[in-house]
């Protein structure tokens, strides 16, 4: 979307009716929570949750989705798309929105000290978000236990941890791809055979002549036709974190994604997407391929399988804009900044994880001394003492 730093963005407040405080999502309920007076306020759904990953539902999904040609060709209604407020992060580029009055001085997915901008940019607005469903303790608990599992860590990055240090909500940009393929393919199935041989072997000094099964493969030529329908195939549409650790997070229960409403965000920020829709698209149809390189193999059939060519089309292609729940935590240690995800929903965490060098160090001496122990040992028993 081309970018409007001149138009004002719609802003989202969430004051408590009880004492005016700001309000803020409960994760795992559908309140907005006041944490200065305990004040809630009921969430209103604004419709049901789609169905599961990969799967065409049985019923109309809750939200709409785009047409893929239209998001592609920038031709996409005024009402699909908002202005927001964000601001981007100088040492790793991640764009966060902010919703209402939060503000942030340091950048969630680095550390790095951030000021934030008070220009606007035109974005395809999210249609669907999975809530928090960890609060914040559960996520740091879930992090802390992933640590301590970690041989080599250094102890201090894990006392750092449990010291309390708040993680940081973020929502996350994806993007989901449904579309309706057909596959025509070429290629031949292999199918096992065995033949009998007389091979010469040597038993104790003695030759003598064994029969054995010698496993080939005879080949056919094979083509056909296999169809499928993908239903939201997810791709991150954030630049900020290493593609490994936001895979890591998967699998994601699509089922509980609601239409999107800002309530979901009050008290958290949401990263702007860095992810342009095409390029999202083409994540998105390398995932959709392997799956159709298996339907071949499985419409091959026989005991292997080799495809030479496959010819997909794809028809009643769609798209949708969601946002995903991510606890952060980013730590300097040793001059070097270190980024930990929570899922969430699910509790998985991913994190790119530090080495101890002291303890890497004693490691090897132990290992050196053990082994010198044994050596000795050995050559003690050897020598019959």
């Amino acid at each position: 979307m081309v970018a409007d730093k001149t138009a004002v963005s719609e802003e989202h407040r969430w004051p408590c009716q009880q004492c005016g405080a700001e309000l803020r999502y409960a994760p795992g309920q559908t309140v907005l929570k006041c944490d200065h007076c305990g004040f809630e306020q009921t969430i209103t759904p604004e419709g049901e949750a789609s169905a599961g990953p990969w799967a065409k539902p049985a019923k109309a999904k809750a939200f709409q989705e785009h047409p893929l040609a239209k998001g592609l060709s920038d031709d996409l209604p005024a009402t699909a798309t908002a202005e927001v407020r964000s601001t981007k992060c100088p040492n790793c580029g991640a764009v966060v929105e902010f919703q209402g009055a939060s503000h942030a001085t340091e950048c969630p997915f680095c550390a790095s000290p951030v000021v934030i901008d008070t220009g606007s940019e035109r974005k395809i607005k999210p249609q669907a978000v999975i809530p928090f469903v960890l609060d914040e303790p559960a996520a740091r608990k879930a992090l802390i236990a992933w640590l301590g599992s970690l041989w080599f860590a250094p102890n201090r990055l894990l006392e750092f941890t449990r010291a309390g240090r708040a993680m940081n909500g973020i929502y996350v940009p994806y993007w989901t791809f449904d579309a309706a393929t057909t596959s025509r393919y070429r290629g031949a199935k292999g199918v096992h055979y065995y033949e009998t041989r007389t091979v010469t072997v040597n038993v104790n000094g003695r030759n003598e002549q064994r029969q054995e099964q010698v496993q080939k493969t005879a080949w056919y030529p094979a083509s056909g036709v296999v169809s499928r329908d993908f239903d939201d195939v997810l791709a991150i549409a954030s630049t900020s974190l290493p593609s490994g650790l936001g895979d890591g997070l998967e699998p994601w229960t699509l089922s509980a994604l609601q239409a999107y409403t800002p309530d979901y965000l009050a008290g958290f920020q949401a990263e702007g997407y860095t992810v342009p829709l095409v390029e999202g698209n083409k994540v998105a149809k390398v995932k959709m391929s392997r799956v159709i390189y298996d339907d071949v193999r499985r419409d091959i059939g026989g005991d292997e399988q080799r495809i030479d060519s496959v010819d997909t089309t794809y028809a009643d292609e769609t798209f949708k804009h969601i946002l995903l729940p991510v606890w952060m935590a980013a730590y300097k240690y040793s001059g070097k900044s270190y980024r930990f995800l929570v899922n969430g929903q699910t509790g998985e965490v991913q994190g790119e994880r530090p080495w101890s060098a002291w303890k890497i160090a004693f490691a090897v001496v132990g290992a050196a001394i053990v082994a010198g122990v044994g050596f000795y040992l050995y050559q003690k028993y050897q020598n019959g003492g």
